[in-house]
């Protein structure tokens, strides 16, 4: 965990090598372990995710699946 300007947290996670397992698994792990070490407190007023497009596994719509939030905007490019 990274904290920056305007006491910004930030915090990058990555899945396992290109052809050797699930990156979905690795945003899963990713937010259970962020969540087991209390990195959702409640005095973030905002929480980013930007993960793959996508939907080679679940693992990508997790945060949607999951009620990780109260709003999802999707931009796409």
């Amino acid at each position: 965990l990274k904290v920056g300007f305007g006491d910004i947290k930030c915090v990058e996670s990555g899945g396992p090598e290109p052809g050797v397992g699930c990156a979905g698994r690795g945003v899963i792990t990713a937010i259970n372990f962020l969540e087991e070490e209390g990195a959702y407190s409640d005095d973030l007023d905002f929480v980013f995710y930007d993960v793959l497009g996508d939907v080679v596994c679940g693992g990508f719509a997790m945060p949607i699946r999951e009620n990780k939030a109260q709003e999802i905007y999707i931009v796409c490019s």
